[in-house]
């Protein structure tokens, strides 16, 4: 099996599509001769044309809305947010229009559209291009919140997205777009809404996503040298969000850690928790639940305060250990 980047998994999946189906297109800024801000796009307005890899004005209100009306009349528009900051430009037309069509329409109208856009700290791209908010999307009826933390998920999740009648927000964390995996070569699908365990374990249950899957799978590495068994768990969907998989995990470890990059007041850990407080798994718990988030600040631009700012391996290390040692 090949290895390739997040960056070319992400592209081969919207590749194997627009050739499948000539409904797909890919519109954004500068994505066209450019290639994307982050190379996603690099040579596929040489295969496509202007037509299907159009680029846009700089106004992610307008490629939103462009965007949910065009899925609303049959094509698939695959619309890139440069950053996921400026989503919240474009929340309108996500939030009152696309996420609400297929409900006020009774079903007979659909939008399948994705929304793809390049979230989280780490590029040293301060406090306006740093975000994860991806809990303020969880929020939103009617569409579905994507995280892959790897190529292999990227693709086939990217693919299952464009396929589906519904709009999801696909986030494609900036660190990872360098990263190497082993993905197949051409279709394949991956479920929406199905969680997988990365890692088995008996001690402890993580459940994180996107770069934070990779941190916490090197930081269990280590650990179970000295017998610490960490199961981890990457939702790869946050909403829906598997919550089967996750209180299933809570059952046999009795011990429950949320990681996440987003902010700490309001973050997704909070649904989890929700979910296994409303489950049979909270009578398995045998200590007080964890989450480690963000600091409720914004993202700094000096490289130092924005590692300190989201958590890192040696915090996720320092954490899993308090709680299995019942430090707390």
């Amino acid at each position: 099996m090949p290895e390739i980047t997040y960056r070319e998994a992400i592209r081969d999946a919207m590749v194997i599509e627009m050739r499948r189906d000539n409904t797909v297109f890919l519109m954004g800024e500068d994505i066209g001769t450019y290639g994307g801000a982050f190379g996603v796009s690099a040579g596929m307005l040489d295969e496509f044309g202007p037509e299907r890899i159009l680029e846009t004005p700089i106004s992610e209100l307008a490629i939103v809305g462009a965007a949910t009306g065009a899925a609303m009349v049959g094509m698939k528009p695959i619309a890139e947010m440069m950053f996921m900051d400026f989503i919240l430009l474009a929340l309108e037309p996500l939030m009152n229009q696309a996420a609400k069509a297929r409900y006020m329409f009774g079903g007979k109208a659909t939008v399948p559209m994705v929304v793809r856009m390049a979230g989280g700290s780490g590029t040293g791209a301060a406090a306006q291009h740093s975000q994860s908010l991806e809990n303020i999307l969880m929020t939103i009826p009617g569409i579905k919140v994507v995280a892959p933390s790897n190529p292999h998920d990227a693709k086939g999740l990217l693919i299952s997205a464009i396929r589906d009648p519904n709009p999801v927000c696909f986030i494609e964390h900036k660190l990872l777009y360098k990263v190497k995996g082993e993905v197949p070569e051409g279709e394949y699908t991956l479920p929406l809404g199905v969680a997988e365990v990365k890692r088995e374990g008996t001690d402890l249950t993580v459940v994180t996503s996107g770069i934070m899957v990779n941190k916490t799978l090197t930081v269990a590495e280590k650990l179970a040298s000295e017998g610490i068994s960490v199961e981890v768990i990457d939702p790869r969907t946050l909403r829906p969000l598997d919550t089967d998989t996750i209180n299933a995990s809570v059952k046999k470890t009795g011990k429950l850690l949320v990681v996440h990059e987003a902010t700490k007041i309001g973050g997704w850990a909070g649904e989890v928790f929700a979910a296994v407080c409303e489950s049979d798994a909270f009578d398995y718990l045998d200590a007080p639940m964890r989450r480690l988030a963000g600091k409720d600040c914004p993202i700094p631009y000096n490289r130092l305060m924005e590692a300190a700012a989201v958590p890192q391996e040696v915090d996720i290390e320092a954490e899993i250990r308090a709680i299995v040692s019942n430090a707390y």
